[in-house]
């Protein structure tokens, strides 16, 4: 809960005497959206690329907001109500996370962990949070809340019974935008996935993406509080060791890392098995997750935990609990007897490829349904064409969607696949209609594209009924 005097120590901002509130008000939730605002809730009126949310406040308070986060200039197009509080301040984005910042200065204890990279952010923050969640009280961030409006909003969700928090760092879209990230999370612990062709449209090149997914590690504590976790296996992200104040544990799938993996037999949907090294010990673990690639995913899992204190052999135990399978990347019973891969949730083409080299493993036949794999810049055409020529390897039947889907498609037959064995879809619905039709049973279906193409509209429109 957040009293009225919380707000405006933490935001810094002025309270509006036409519109103070009540003197007493108690807050239970800060949001955005004025649909999810009710009695209880501070709304912050955020500007926006198409709407600014200084138009919803009226809006925010007819669904019950009791007060608001408004720029410095803005005036009421017409009465309020002396029940809600008006609360001023000059820049409402830099308001909202100045007042995370300060609420998340009220948990001295707390431990925090940070993730970013270009691909893994998610499975790594679910699978470290449900191993952590064994033995702690954890909180992890919901969803993609990993931005610098989605951070602040997470922030401000903790509670004083928390030990341990997980936060999804996301950035890409400027210089420093993980530095003012970290700022506000303030995480002893920073975990680099990987760096790989995503945000190339803003950071232009990998040398520059690396640079700002380094900014993580470089605002890390000093040793020994702050513990950077870095991808031993990508040159990009090792070189981080040199630039970061605190100490460093290396994960991979090389003998020279902290933390490394050898042996892995991929179980298909029953899981992963490989051998686990750490100094002296060697143990054999079967993972509930899918794919090689995931892996790497359980070694920063448990390198981010040991780094918190967690006891290693609470780890090992806590890798292996089924309940941890809580991944992005799920199966579903499909319409006809099929099975879903659903992958649908973003898209970049090392992630696109992981995910076709997982198809590979299930039996014929097999089928991917690739749509538009967003802001890659420069990579754009070349990871595309890359991904076509990998799922001509692995699929039985392609269905493309979205402009940029279709460049897979035209690739993949000029490669030599049959026409009759790709379906260009203009959208989710051609493609869903489409499949509908020709799905056999026994089919396993990839289902994967970018976040902005809301591809789980596909997943849940050939869903088994329940």
């Amino acid at each position: 809960m957040y009293t009225l005097n919380d707000i405006l120590t933490g935001t810094g901002g002025t309270l509006d005497p036409q519109y103070p509130g009540p003197a007493d008000l108690l807050l239970r939730e800060v949001v955005i959206d004025s649909r999810t605002a009710g009695p209880g809730t501070l709304f912050v009126a955020l500007p926006g690329q198409v709407y600014d949310g200084h138009e919803f406040v009226v809006d925010a308070v007819g669904h019950g907001a009791q007060a608001a986060l408004v720029r410095a200039d803005w005036q009421p197009p017409g009465p309020l109500g002396a029940s809600v509080a008006i609360i001023r301040v000059p820049d409402t984005l830099r308001g909202l996370q100045a007042l995370a910042t300060w609420w998340r200065s009220r948990f001295p204890a707390l431990k925090v962990i940070g993730i970013t990279g270009s691909i893994g952010k998610t499975s790594t923050k679910e699978y470290t949070g449900a191993v952590l969640a064994t033995c702690m009280k954890v909180f992890r961030s919901e969803g993609n809340y990993n931005s610098e409006t989605g951070l602040p909003l997470s922030v401000l969700r903790l509670q004083p019974e928390h030990e341990v928090a997980v936060f999804e760092m996301g950035g890409g879209s400027r210089m420093g935008e993980l530095s003012d990230l970290a700022a506000i999370a303030q995480p002893q612990v920073g975990v680099i996935t990987n760096v790989s062709h995503s945000h190339l449209a803003s950071m232009g090149t990998l040398d520059n993406l690396a640079y700002h997914k380094g900014e993580l590690v470089r605002a890390l504590p000093p040793a020994p509080e702050g513990v950077a976790v870095l991808n031993y296996d990508d040159e990009r992200v090792r070189a981080m060791a040199a630039t970061t104040p605190a100490r460093v544990i290396t994960y991979g799938l090389d003998p020279a890392a902290d933390l490394w993996a050898n042996e892995i037999e991929s179980q298909g949907l029953g899981g992963v098995q490989f051998t686990l090294h750490r100094a002296a010990e060697s143990m054999r673990l079967r993972l509930p997750l899918l794919g090689v690639h995931s892996v790497h995913t359980a070694l920063r899992a448990a390198a981010a935990c040991e780094a918190v204190g967690m006891n290693w052999k609470d780890i090992v135990v806590g890798l292996q609990t089924g309940e941890a399978q809580q991944l992005r990347l799920l199966v579903a019973a499909g319409i006809n007897g099929t099975t879903i891969i659903d992958d649908s949730y973003n898209a970049n083409p090392a992630s696109t490829l992981a995910a076709l080299n997982l198809l590979m493993e299930m039996p014929h036949p097999r089928l991917a349904v690739l749509g538009d794999m967003l802001e890659l810049g420069d990579y754009e055409e070349e990871g595309h064409i890359k991904v076509a020529r990998r799922a001509i390897e692995v699929v039985d039947r392609l269905v493309v969607v979205g402009q940029l889907g279709r460049t897979i498609g035209e690739e993949a037959l000029r490669c030599g696949m049959a026409p009759e064995r790709i379906f260009f879809a203009p959208g989710n619905a051609q493609a869903i209609d489409y499949l509908r039709r020709v799905l056999a049973p026994g089919t396993y279906m990839l289902v994967k594209g970018s976040h902005g193409m809301h591809m789980e509209e596909i997943v849940e429109g050939l869903r088994a009924p329940a």
